[in-house]
């Protein structure tokens, strides 16, 4: 699409992606794609690491015992940024070493071919320690009393283990490491095992070994150092630690018992314990562009996503670390004792942790209601999964660049809710009989999806693998139409398939392999597989109020015809509360890709509104259509008529919750209010827009006069209309504020400032070193889609370019300015954002690109149908 938005399938030709040619394999070393050769693998590793924390610079040394497969005389290994002195094998110089710093190899030359069998290889070498969170870096941060201290972290997912050492930097690697680090003697130091010796050396420095771990791939080693304290727990016989910056560790608690819940149910789960030593969680604060990294024994999390302040952390962070400790522990499985051959089947570590972290959250913590609540993933992610840049959940991964931008919601969401599509049709018992298959097959080792299809399919009987590769080998959604008829007092329901999409004409027509649940109000559900062929559901009465997707654990879209979808409305309430949001769901989604009128989305959400709905599921699907409907209505004539509708359908839950939490109210009500205030803030409710100032003024003199949860809520509301003395008081608390939960939160709030030399302000003010390297490009973004006029943020990001882009991680650089221009409806600026990049464009920034305009222009589109058919509506 370039200038003014033309064909978006130019920019499109010759990406990676599309359907994987053929079936896939079980794993094979020797067939595994990559970037290295295939005739050396490592079995063990050891470095010895000294450390100059002033100047930067790490020297190493490393000895990499080799099975040589295939006789050769050049060996390559992945190295980046670093300088190789020299390389010895079996005690003999090499004679030559090349580096290639684009590829990040060096190549090894020796001066007589390597003979097949065992080697063992010395590398000595030098390189810088980074300031961008990647790699082996450093983090630097202030405690809580405004000290300034230094932490050295390390984050090598998905190829930055080969800036701390050189190696063989591709998951199919898999050896073992015994790591040794010379650091600052004050400096508490963790890896992936337990600290084996400590030799205190001379000038304040000391030597920490570490014990050889497991067998496991370059990119699961980690190590952290720095001033940190611990809490430490244990159980089913393993010892627990959560690591935090002194003075911290105390908040690390909720997430060390939310480990010891999880532990003992992962284990019984897998029928593999947990193989190591100990299972250590480190906060990193601030600087943390990851979020999570799920190494091997020493878990590191951006410090709000694992520390629970009782101060300043909300329901939905309790929430939210719950789950992301569950995510990364499922990961000590599923992507560690068995991990992908190679990214293109990054989903198999993201998706199923993603599946795992909500079935285990759930079990413990029912009163949450978790699984009604992933509704929103599911739309999130079949927003994206609906267009023409969507790709299979396997794709073809040629390069590292490519790798970084699998890391999206189609790996991570799409993942998810097909796994939890395959344990609802096999059942939850045949489904982790084959998971235990799964893990005992293939621990220490590496794995394909057909090699779980296949342990499913002998722990089920069922021919999995047919059913998943329609979901995983090929793109977007299916979509069930159902037809209604009555003959002789029998209702049938005749079922057919085709592909959802959403602004995608050229879309190939794909057939799929349908696990289908769809029930009534009193009835038995009936199960199938819907393929190429209709199929049919006859009830005992016509005009039954038949629901597809029952309990939507199912990934596909469904359209009734008028018949049926009429009987469905009028008994929604008859439904549970996850089939009245999906219902809702599917409703606007097919509004979006022009199937139906919007009208039908606004007379269901009028008869929720009806029910008095209460839940919170179903009233977030509310809330997020209706805020999707203003957003485009903006300068329209139309919006006052339509926020006057929207605030009416909100008002009684309002009403029922008010501004403050009442005695023993649940959680779920807790976690709903904000959302309401927030929404009709929004809308512009003269009542909440009037008592937003006298508790902004009071926070401002007494910070706890806002419970938590409501600060981001008025806040973000006084911030509209800042004045630039308010921004000023804002500004200065995300500049003081050392925890990053807090100023994540007010720099939110600011990001919605309107004002234009506000905005410049706020553009300044986030890569001014206010906020984490790790969070610049996020900040940004944010500032671009909250302030209405993302074309200012892309002029002023544009001329501060350069002196943003120091502070973002390689594998942030691609989606940076993408992120910001699809935030603009102005075809000037999506074209200057092709051409700006056109010059030097990588895999990973074509596909950021492409994502970026094919959002905007479906935008623009949905603007144009909403306004059309919303002054219609409103007319009747």
């Amino acid at each position: 699409m370039m200038r003014r938005l033309l064909v978006l399938s130019t920019l499109l030709a010759g990406l990676p992606f599309g359907l994987i040619a053929h079936a896939e394999e079980t794993f094979s070393f020797a067939k595994t794609p990559g970037q290295l050769p295939k005739n050396i693998k490592p079995s063990a590793y050891t470095i010895d690491l000294k450390t100059d924390l002033q100047n930067l610079t790490v020297s190493g040394q490393e000895t990499i015992n080799l099975d040589v497969l295939n006789e050769t005389s050049d060996v390559v290994l992945n190295q980046a940024g670093l300088k190789l002195a020299n390389a010895v094998f079996d005690g003999v110089n090499s004679s030559k070493i090349t580096q290639n710093d684009h590829e990040e190899t060096a190549t090894l030359h020796l001066k007589s071919p390597l003979s097949k069998g065992r080697h063992t290889l010395v590398i000595h070498y030098t390189g810088p320690i980074l300031e961008t969170p990647n790699g082996l870096y450093i983090n630097d941060y202030r405690t809580p009393s405004a000290q300034k201290r230094r932490m050295l972290v390390t984050q090598f997912e998905v190829a930055d283990a080969r800036r701390m050492f050189p190696g063989w930097d591709e998951p199919v690697f898999k050896a073992t490491y015994q790591l040794n680090v010379t650091l600052p003697a004050a400096d508490i130091a963790v890896s992936n095992m337990p600290v084996r010796a400590t030799e205190i050396l001379k000038e304040g420095k000391k030597r920490v070994s570490f014990e050889t771990t497991p067998k496991m791939s370059s990119y699961l080693l980690a190590l952290v150092a720095g001033d940190m304290k611990a809490v430490y727990g244990q159980t089913d016989h393993t010892p627990l630690g959560v690591y935090a910056p002194a003075g911290l560790e105390k908040q690390g608690i909720f997430a060390l018992k939310a480990a010891e819940h999880i532990l003992p149910y992962y284990n019984n789960y897998f029928g593999v314990k947990y193989p190591l030593p100990k299972m250590d969680m480190l906060a990193i604060p601030g600087n943390y562009q990851a979020g999570a990294m799920e190494n091997w024994g020493a878990l590191t999390y951006i410090d709000n996503a694992l520390l629970y302040d009782d101060k300043n952390s909300t329901p939905r962070t309790r929430e939210l670390i719950y789950e992301v400790v569950a995510h990364e522990m499922a990961h000590q499985w599923s992507g560690d004792l068995v991990t992908m051959g190679w990214w293109n089947n990054i989903w198999l570590n993201e998706g199923f942790a993603s599946w795992m972290e909500i079935k285990a959250t759930d079990k413990m913590n029912p009163q949450w209601d978790i699984w009604p609540r992933q509704h929103s993933t599911r739309e999130g992610t079949m927003g994206i999964d609906a267009l023409s840049t969507t790709h299979p959940i396997q794709q073809n991964i040629r390069n590292v660049s490519e790798a970084n931008a699998a890391f999206d919601g189609i790996s991570y969401g799409k993942g998810e809710l097909v796994i939890r599509m395959l344990e609802g049709w096999l059942g939850e018992d045949h489904f982790r009989n084959g998971m235990r298959i799964y893990m005992k097959a293939h621990a220490y080792n590496n794995a394909t999806s057909q090699d779980l299809w296949n342990a499913l399919s002998t722990a089920s009987g069922q021919d999995v693998g047919t059913v998943a590769r329609s979901f995983t080998e090929q793109p977007g959604i299916p979509l069930v139409q159902v037809a209604s008829s009555c003959v002789n007092g029998v209702g049938r329901y005749t079922l057919t398939q085709s592909r959802f999409t959403i602004h995608d004409p050229h879309a190939s027509p794909l057939t799929w392999s349908i696990p289908v649940v769809a029930g009534a109000p009193s009835l038995e559900p009936t199960t199938l597989v819907l393929g190429a062929a209709p199929a049919h559901i006859d009830l005992p009465a016509c005009n039954v109020p038949i629901k597809l997707n029952l309990g939507e654990s199912g990934y596909y879209r469904v359209q009734y015809d008028q018949a049926a979808l009429n009987a469905l409305i009028k008994s929604v309430a008859q439904f549970s509360a996850v089939d009245r949001a999906n219902l809702l769901g599917d409703q606007y989604a097919l509004f979006l890709a022009g199937k139906s009128p919007l009208s039908v989305s606004l007379d269901l959400i009028a008869e929720l509104a009806k029910n008095n709905e209460k839940d919170i599921a179903v009233l977030d699907e509310v809330m997020g259509t209706l805020t999707a409907i203003d957003a485009r209505e903006d300068g329209n004539p139309d919006q006052a008529a339509f926020r006057h509708y929207a605030i009416n359908i909100l008002k009684p839950s309002f009403t029922r919750l008010g501004w403050d939490a009442k005695p023993n109210e649940s959680v779920l009500d807790t976690m709903l209010r904000p959302t309401v205030i927030m929404t009709l803030g929004q809308f512009e409710d003269p009542e909440v827009l009037a008592e937003v100032p006298h508790r902004f003024a009071g926070w401002k003199k007494d910070p706890a006069s806002l419970p938590a949860d409501l600060v981001g809520v008025v806040t973000s509301l006084a911030m509209k209309q800042a004045t630039p003395e308010d921004w000023e008081f804002m500004a200065t608390h995300v500049r003081d504020t050392q925890a990053t939960e807090l100023k994540l939160r007010l720099f939110s709030a600011l990001a919605n400032a309107r004002n234009p030399d506000l905005i410049r302000k706020n553009v300044s003010l986030a890569y001014s070193g206010a906020i984490p390297n790790g969070r610049v490009a996020m900040a940004l973004a944010m500032v671009a889609a909250e302030s209405q006029n993302p074309d200012l943020v892309w002029k002023l990001v544009k001329e501060n370019e350069g002196a943003i882009r120091t502070h973002l991680a390689p594998w942030a650089q691609d989606d940076f300015l993408p992120s910001i221009a699809r935030q603009s409806n102005n075809p000037g600026v999506l074209s200057d954002m092709q051409q700006v990049l056109a010059s030097n464009q990588t895999n990973g920034s074509k596909l950021a690109i492409a994502k970026a305009l094919n959002a905007a222009q479906v935008r623009i589109e949905s603007i144009k149908n909403t306004q059309s058919q919303l002054h219609d509506w409103l007319n009747k």
